[in-house]
């Protein structure tokens, strides 16, 4: 099915040092992005991460320290990137808990900015998991009818994810989805971005890592630790230090800024 559009979507994966938002670095992106009119531009590129990658991770997406060790570090590709995305609005496969996190934190490492105020994410795999409960390779074979030989290759992975939303589509349009928590029936999966990305996300993130959430009340919350559901805003008044023990821990960028609007808020 093609994807009904109003402004471009751009899928894209990401390779890495390890799965720690915080701290670890890309190594590769592929960015598959799809016009309104069909047409699709793909950019794939390996990073130089400015630190040894881990075997462990070498052996998953075959990238290691030898191909890396003469391409661009990220902060000569971003100005690039955000050119490449513009305005579009993001899709990929686990991309709301992983690849979105850790690429707004590669950004603000380098001083730019994704700017989030107005653009929508599908995540693939949620509604794959909430549909079809497994991964990329499993979806691939299900919704497309092929095995998918290359994976974690994040081009390949790009790709797959763009076939995967596509046959999803013609799958599941106009078929009824009972949520497992309230038990409400809808028919969730339409041809609109904005559906398909509420669909796909699992909470109402504040922090793109998911360590703050909105409650029904539109409130900060934590999403972790001995504060969990708490609000922000309490935590910091009846515990001060929290914030510096925050601040001074391995917590993305971006949530430290999250939490540091909040308290400046509050005075």
């Amino acid at each position: 099915m093609k994807l009904n559009l109003e402004r471009p979507l751009v899928f894209f994966d990401l390779e890495t040092t390890g799965l720690n938002v915080g701290k670890d670095k890309i190594v590769e992106i592929s960015l598959l992005k799809v016009m309104p009119d069909g047409e699709e531009v793909t950019h794939t590129m390996l990073i130089n991460p400015g630190c040894h990658i881990p075997i462990e991770c070498s052996e998953v997406h075959g990238i290691y320290d030898k191909d890396v060790a003469d391409k661009p570090k990220f902060e000569e590709l971003a100005d690039g990137i955000l050119e490449f995305i513009g305005d579009a609005d993001l899709a990929g496969f686990n991309s709301n808990k992983f690849d979105i996190p850790l690429l707004v934190e590669e950004f603000l490492r380098c001083g730019r900015r994704l700017d989030f105020r107005n653009r929508r994410c599908i995540d693939v795999q949620n509604i794959f998991h909430k549909m079809e409960p497994r991964n990329l390779v499993a979806a691939y074979k299900l919704y497309c009818g092929k095995d998918l030989n290359d994976a974690h290759q994040a081009e390949a992975d790009t790709k797959a994810t763009y076939e995967v939303l596509k046959a999803q589509l013609d799958k599941y349009q106009n078929q009824e989805y009972e949520d497992r928590r309230t038990g409400v029936k809808s028919v969730p999966i339409q041809n609109d971005v904005k559906a398909l990305s509420s669909f796909s996300s699992e909470t109402r993130m504040v922090d793109f890592a998911g360590h703050i959430v909105f409650n029904e009340r539109d409130e900060e919350v934590f999403n972790f630790g001995k504060h969990k559901g708490e609000t922000v805003e309490n935590v910091f008044r009846k515990e001060p230090s929290y914030y510096a023990w925050m601040m001074n821990a391995e917590f993305p960028l971006y949530t430290k800024e999250i939490i540091t609007k909040i308290k400046e808020r509050m005075f």
